[in-house]
């Protein structure tokens, strides 16, 4: 195996293959304007502890904020957001700089808000990102209930102290939506745009980010450290940025971009949009690997297995040698229990030459096999930034129409008898380009 593995250098060289990051030429055209509408401003970020919104942090703190206000609900991750911040030595973070974790539609928040505010800039990662998110009726309710209904509570109490930029980040998948979250994504920017008029908001749609957290090319990694099989889809194509990427483009969104714009990378479908098993084979590769290609999830996950197995009978764990034993195992010559999971940490680091994958064709509900950033109809301006395109004449409907939507969402979540096939409906009376693929099978029901 390749101990020399950086992922960052791999993202560059396999899977964006821009040496650049693809947002400098647009920092450097526009970064007397950045300062300008950045430094000594107060920030509060939604959702920050997620891959974006860390690396949108990132990229504003390059600048010199007031004060900086992290809300998410994951107490680990603002605890790691912080040491990473703090341990780099690199970001100009403030000497006002705190973080809750807050789920931004409780009252809770309310009260931050209003303590610490009013904020210049707002910017909103919180979001249910997963196709696997519309498994059932449950699932899709808390999924439109965190990216649409909180959001428009946010949205009113942003018009109690309205910031110079708010910013909602958005998805690719808004674009002619094939499942129920790329519809409520498309759903939350009518509603932003709704208050276009009366907030500077933008939003963004972009790119798969790489290797981000919960996405299939990082589980390929958690796979890899558990010393468990890879399984991936064939034949799904995705537009990729890098993490400095994702949270450079939304910075220059959200800070530039004009009230209603819609923001997209401008990418080459013939040259960036790379399928998931390029991306498993060529990380096999730089690892020292092959793939061991399985029929099935059960061929794979036996010959996980029957390696481990062979190669725990001559393994190292640090520089002291395994000899294993029927259910013990002896460290340098003292005996211990063999637990379930001795055998997820001890193959020799030369063992293992080729891994077992289940590649498989992707049948499961929502699925798209490509990307795109926008429609037939819309208007685009190709001119602003050097890599980014931008949607101009995004629909901006009335809020009582948006009250309506919402209301018929909300007596569905509270009748007995909801099904899934019932909110596909609504919203495809709401979103006419809503085409629903379904076919009965979920993300969860594979390895």
């Amino acid at each position: 195996m390749n101990w020399n593995f950086e992922l960052e250098r791999f993202i560059r060289e396999k899977v964006t293959k821009r040496e650049r990051s693809l947002l400098a030429d647009d920092f450097s055209r526009h970064a007397a304007e950045l300062h300008a509408r950045i430094d000594g401003k107060r920030v509060l970020v939604i959702g920050g502890a997620g891959s974006i919104g860390s690396h949108y942090i990132k990229a504003l703190l390059r600048f010199d904020v007031a004060s900086l206000c992290v809300v998410d609900i994951s107490e680990n991750g603002l605890t790691e957001l912080v040491r990473d911040l703090r341990s780099a030595g690199t970001y100009r973070i403030p000497q006002d700089f705190i973080t809750y974790p807050v789920n931004f539609g409780d009252r809770v928040f309310e009260k931050l808000f209003r303590a610490h505010g009013p904020f210049d800039i707002v910017a909103n990662f919180a979001a249910h990102k997963h196709v696997r998110s519309e498994k059932d009726i449950y699932s899709i309710e808390a999924m439109i209930e965190n990216n649409v209904l909180r959001a428009r509570g946010l949205l009113d109490l942003l018009l109690e102290a309205p910031p110079e930029h708010f910013f909602c980040v958005s998805t690719d998948k808004a674009a002619n939506p094939v499942n129920i979250m790329g519809a409520s994504k498309k759903l939350m920017e009518e509603l932003i745009m709704a208050y276009a008029d009366r907030l500077p908001i933008k939003t963004a749609r972009f790119a798969n980010v790489a290797f981000s957290n919960g996405s299939l090319p990082l589980g390929f990694l958690d796979r890899l450290f558990k010393r468990q099989p890879w399984s991936c889809p064939l034949g799904i194509r995705r537009f990729f940025v890098s993490p400095v990427e994702s949270g450079e483009l939304c910075l220059l969104a959200s800070i530039m971009g004009e009230s209603g714009d819609i923001v997209f990378p401008k990418l080459d479908e013939d040259r960036d949009m790379i399928p998931f098993e390029q991306v498993a084979v060529d990380l096999l590769h730089a690892l020292g690997m092959e793939p061991d290609v399985c029929a099935s999830e059960e061929e794979a996950r036996e010959k996980m297995r029957s390696a481990l197995v062979r190669d725990c009978d001559s393994a190292l764990v640090g520089d002291q040698r395994i000899e294993v034993r029927g259910q013990r195992s002896e460290v340098g010559g003292q005996r211990a229990e063999e637990s379930d999971e001795d055998l997820s940490f001890i193959p020799h680091p030369s063992s293992l030459i080729k891994w077992p994958v289940f590649f498989f064709k992707s049948d499961t509900s929502g699925e798209k096999t490509f990307e795109e950033f926008y429609t037939p109809g819309e208007e685009l301006d190709l001119e602003k930034f050097v890599n980014l395109g931008v949607v101009k004449n995004a629909k901006r409907r009335e809020l009582a129409e948006i009250d309506k939507i919402f209301a018929a969402l909300k007596g569905l979540f509270d009748s007995k008898e909801v099904t899934k096939a019932n909110v596909v409906e609504v919203l495809k009376d709401y979103l006419p380009n809503f085409e629903h693929i379904e076919t009965g099978k979920g993300l969860d029901q594979k390895m």
